[in-house]
């Protein structure tokens, strides 16, 4: 069974048996094999049941990513499971899911206040900063004395005043962010949600409306930045990262580029 639809459908066929029938409110009388029939995850799924059957045997051919979302919301698949279908089905990860509004465990607010040093701090798909440490909150931008419609970067960059003028080189960071941002509203398929917020800004901010139209596309990576705060200039590497098994949220870390740029950055976190 080496090909990927023989891989896709023994992948189906084992979550489809884990179900338990009677959790989700079907009948568990009579049934010859564990888990729910091949009729039930197709209703479920919204699909023919013809077809999930030859999915599961490994010859439907390739099916697309509305289908593949709807069976593994049938099967009640995590986000990683969902992910399995989608590299075995159609050979790529699928859509970065939107949720609105979501926090992070304790662990990996725990990670955050780590970098001592270092600012960090965690962005959803549509930028909104969910979590942070004390060194984002002095140095970036105390997201905790604003309203959570607030702690968005995109806004911050185009809108707020302060953190306009820490920025060195603001149009460079400006057309940067909007680039990364394309790309991420991407990478989450858009959602209405990105939609509503880009139509927003695009009202708001007429630089924003400017860069937008410009269809650049980018990606955190690493880089360098520097930030003006009480009359210095602080220069920070960053790096970027993908949280495991959230594909929906971004973490971002600046660590202080020379030990001058540290030892500044421990005077004002003990000032």
């Amino acid at each position: 069974m080496s090909d990927p639809e023989s891989r896709l459908g023994a992948y189906l066929k084992n979550c489809r048996t884990r179900l338990d029938p009677a959790a989700l409110g079907l009948t568990a009388t009579r049934r010859r094999t564990p888990g729910l029939r091949r009729e039930e995850v197709a209703q479920r799924a919204n699909i023919s049941a013809t077809w999930y059957t030859w999915l599961e045997q490994g010859r439907g051919g390739a099916p697309s990513a509305v289908v593949l979302d709807r069976i593994a919301d049938a099967l009640m698949l995590t986000d990683v499971e969902r992910e399995h279908v989608f590299l075995l089905g159609l050979g790529r990860p699928p859509e970065v899911r939107y949720r609105d509004g979501d926090a992070v465990s304790p662990r990996l607010q725990r990670v955050l206040d780590a970098f001592e040093y270092g600012p960090a701090l965690v962005h959803t798909p549509l930028w909104d900063v969910v979590a942070w440490n004390r060194a984002a909150a002095l140095l970036l931008t105390d997201y905790g004395e604003l309203p959570p419609g607030e702690r968005n970067i995109i806004k911050l960059v185009f809108l707020n005043a302060r953190t306009r003028a820490r920025q060195v080189d603001w149009e460079a960071v400006a057309r940067s962010v909007v680039a990364i941002f394309r790309a991420d509203a991407a990478r989450a398929g858009s959602p209405p949600q990105v939609e509503a917020f880009v139509a927003e800004m695009r009202a708001l901010s007429p630089e924003f409306d400017t860069f937008w139209r410009d269809h650049s596309v980018g990606s955190w990576g690493e880089g360098a930045k520097q930030l003006r705060h009480e009359g210095q200039v602080l220069s920070f590497d960053y790096s970027a990262f993908t949280v495991d098994g959230r594909p929906d949220l971004g973490m971002i870390v600046y660590t202080p580029s020379t030990p001058r740029d540290l030892d500044r950055v421990k005077a004002l976190l003990a000032a």
